[in-house]
C-alpha cells in the first residue's frame, strides 16, 4: 500500500526503562525520551544541505562508493567512481531527478554526521533505534523478494530504494524501519574499531536468504567513510 502526501513529522518515544537485545543478551536501559523522525532523510533534504554549505561527500571525493546491479554474485558490490547520492547507483543507471522524495543513499556516516551538525540534529544511538523499532508491530517494506540476486526484483514496486512513506508504518507513525535503506546510528560495540559505525533496520536489498537485517536486533557494520547504495539515516531531535 502506498501512503500518499506524506508530512514529516517527529515522534516522541517517552522516557522509560526499555528492553533491549535478543534471547541471551536482553538487557535493561533507561532513556531521557527523544524525538525522531518519522522517515528516513530524502535526496530532497539532503539537497538543502549541499546548496547551503557547498559539502563534497566521501563518495565525491574518494570515488570508491558500493554499489549493485542484478547478476552480482550474493554479497557482491561494484565499486563505481561516478556514485554519489546524485547518482547513488552510477551515473550510467540514472540520478535523482525523479527521486526527491526517497531517501538519501550512497553517503557514509561521516557524511551524516556533517548534515547533522548543520541541521542541528543528531543519529539514534543504537539502543534509541531499536526502542523506536520495537514500538507496536512494524512489517518489513521495501526490501527483495527474489529467491538471489542474480535477476532483478521488482515484485513489491522498485529494484532500489522507494519513496519515503511508501509502505505501512508502525503503531507510533513510524515509516521504513525495516527495509528500504540501512539507517547509521551512533553508538559503538565491543571490539569495534575507532573506523568502525552501524547502522540498522535492512535495505532494500536485504531478504530473507541474503543479510535478513530487517529486524530489531540485528547490527550491521561498515567503515566510517565507507558508502554504500543502501545506506542512509534518519535523525532524532536535539
Amino acid at each position: 500500500m502506498i501512503y500518499a502526501l506524506l508530512l514529516f513529522a517527529y515522534i516522541n518515544i517517552p522516557a522509560g526503562t526499555y528492553t533491549v537485545g535478543e534471547k541471551g543478551h536482553v538487557r535493561k536501559v533507561h532513556i531521557t525520551g527523544f524525538k525522531i523522525a518519522n522517515t528516513e532523510l530524502t535526496n530532497a533534504s539532503f539537497e538543502k544541505f549541499v546548496l547551503a554549505t557547498g559539502y563534497v561527500t566521501d563518495a565525491e571525493k574518494f570515488k570508491n562508493a558500493m554499489v549493485f546491479v542484478p547478476g552480482l554474485a550474493e554479497f557482491r558490490w561494484l565499486e563505481d567512481s561516478t556514485a554519489y547520492w546524485r547518482y547513488p547507483n552510477g551515473v550510467s543507471r540514472g540520478g535523482i531527478e525523479q527521486k526527491m522524495d526517497h531517501p538519501v543513499t550512497t553517503i557514509s556516516y561521516h557524511d551524516a554526521q556533517a548534515y547533522c551538525a548543520w541541521a542541528k540534529v543528531r543519529l539514534p544511538t543504537l539502543d534509541e533505534w531499536e526502542i523506536a523499532s520495537r514500538v507496536g508491530n512494524t512489517f518489513p517494506g521495501n526490501i527483495w523478494h527474489g529467491r538471489d540476486h542474480l535477476q532483478a526484483d521488482n515484485s513489491d514496486g522498485f529494484m532500489y530504494t522507494s519513496p519515503v512513506g511508501s509502505f505501512q508504518p508502525n503503531a507510533i507513525g513510524l515509516y521504513d524501519l525495516f527495509g528500504n535503506v540501512f539507517e547509521f546510528c551512533s553508538g559503538a560495540l565491543p571490539g569495534d574499531g575507532k573506523n568502525v559505525v552501524h547502522a540498522r533496520g535492512g535495505s532494500w536489498w536485504c531478504s530473507k536468504n541474503a543479510c535478513s537485517f530487517f529486524n530489531a536486533t540485528d547490527i550491521g557494520r561498515v567503515q566510517m567513510r565507507a558508502s554504500f547504495s543502501n545506506q542512509g539515516f534518519r535523525v532524532v531531535k536535539r
